[in-house]
């Protein structure tokens, strides 16, 4: 084993929390309030201003500010979450069906679930989009499943990588013919869910951006219709909905927690929107305890039987301190993924790409899938890296192959074909440039030991 492969220990993913986030989280401890409060309703505004500029140092605290960046987002308790009240806000319910693809994590679809909805699987494209080898959806075959009965498509953003939205909302719009929007229930909720389906007259678009945040993509169309001029948009403004993870492994997070985000229709109020949020995650309850800390302001009513799913602002806590540092954690990914990149290309293992002319990703995976092996080939290289001290993954397996979704990939070749032999290899902001190092080094091994190269 040469010097650079001297064995150390390469965790897969942890959190990368510095003095500030831990300083701010204290502040937050003093200060009496630690539930839903002052730093939710700021990291909200701060992120509803990073999606739509790309900046994270926009002021968020003027009225102007305020007007511009309040009530776009609504901070929760994690993704899964975040992506139920998204398809309970469309009025996506039972009998209803939801196009997610094959290859992606549970919540992705669980959450269709949770709501009532049928969970119709695509299967990806074979080898992933040619251009950045995700495992994206195939989108002749997601036309072809869409019915009078589809209400949503759940797009992946897997790794960080934008979908191509522009092919999804062709499909959609060409698609509309079989639409039919839904009847108010005459409840609030479902008042406001048969105006959304009004006025977007066709199939709703769900991005599930759980790696994407700051991931970029250069597009005609976002939810609001067809742009005049392409332009750059960031996820969480070109879906229908968006939402967004904050979970210990994610490139941002808040420990435990996630965000909701969707873009301007015409004739919805967004405040009206973003109100229903806050009564889904707090119990129907028309008033948050912050609003309820004014003089005389106690009384509240129930308007619905719903959900507990709010943020804490001891999570805002880390979550503000990590957006300070957010550009620059995503600049030191990028360059973890040039090391990689050489390796990788003089292997000639395939590896995702992350960054093309018309699309940035935010960097959350790096995945490789090595030629010509199989999941017994792949499972051994992952064990020989481990006993270099390397932890490695896989994401993921197919959801066809999991028990809860029958057990069974045979019908969804192309995912289970991207799946065998693919290795996700760690990328997180507490490597030195030794530990990339390292990581390519126990990778070459690694194979050339299982593939006798």
């Amino acid at each position: 084993m040469s010097d650079v492969t001297a064995k150390r220990i390469i965790p897969f993913s942890p959190p990368d929390i510095s003095e500030l986030e831990i300083a701010e989280v204290a502040v937050a401890l003093r200060s009496g309030w630690i539930t839903t409060g002052p730093r939710v309703k700021r990291l909200e505004r701060r992120l509803a201003a990073y999606i739509e500029t790309g900046k994270t140092d926009v002021e968020c605290d003027s009225d102007e500010a305020q007007a511009n960046f309040g009530q776009r987002v609504a901070c929760l308790n994690s993704a899964t979450a975040a992506e139920e009240l998204n398809l309970r806000v469309l009025g996506v319910k039972p009998g209803d069906e939801a196009i997610v693809p094959a290859y992606t994590y549970t919540a992705s679809a669980s959450a269709a679930i949770h709501v009532g909805a049928t969970v119709k699987f695509v299967d990806i494209q074979k080898d992933g989009d040619p251009v950045t080898r995700m495992p994206e959806m195939d989108y002749d075959a997601l036309e072809a499943a869409i019915t009078p009965k589809t209400k949503a498509i759940i797009a992946t953003d897997l790794g960080g990588v934008a979908c191509d939205y522009d092919r999804i909302f062709d499909v959609v719009e060409r698609k509309k013919s079989l639409f039919t929007p839904t009847k108010s229930d005459g409840s609030p909720l479902g008042d406001l869910s048969a105006r959304i389906q009004r006025a977007l007259g066709r199939v709703a678009v769900v991005a599930d951006c759980a790696h994407s945040l700051g991931a970029s993509r250069i597009v005609s169309r976002v939810g609001s219709g067809k742009l005049s001029t392409p332009e750059r948009r960031y996820c969480g403004a070109i879906a229908d909905m968006s939402s967004f993870s904050f979970h210990a492994v994610k490139n941002f997070t808040t420990a435990e927690g996630g965000a909701s985000a969707w873009t301007s229709l015409e004739g919805i109020d967004n405040a009206e929107i973003y109100k229903m949020f806050q009564l889904l995650s707090l119990h129907g309850q028309n008033k948050d305890a912050f609003a309820k800390t004014k003089l005389g302001a106690w009384d509240y009513d129930i308007i619905g039987p719903w959900y507990k799913c709010n943020m804490t602002d001891v999570a805002a806590a880390m979550g503000l301190r990590q957006l300070d540092r957010y550009l620059d954690l995503l600049k030191r990914r990028a360059e973890i993924i040039k090391i990689y990149d050489r390796t990788c290309d003089e292997l000639e293992i395939s590896r995702m790409i992350h960054h093309t002319d018309n699309m940035d990703s935010s960097t959350h995976l790096y995945l490789i899938r090595v030629p010509g092996i199989d999941v017994d080939a792949r499972n051994k290289i992952i064990g020989k890296m481990a006993e270099r001290g390397v932890a490695t993954n896989v994401h993921y397996k197919p959801l066809p192959m999991m028990t809860a979704y029958g057990g069974d990939c045979s019908a969804y070749p192309n995912a289970y074909d991207y799946y065998r032999n693919l290795i996700t290899l760690p990328l997180h902001t507490l490597l030195s440039d030794e530990d990339a190092e390292y990581v390519c080094e126990s990778l070459r091994e690694s194979v050339f030991e299982v593939c006798k190269i």
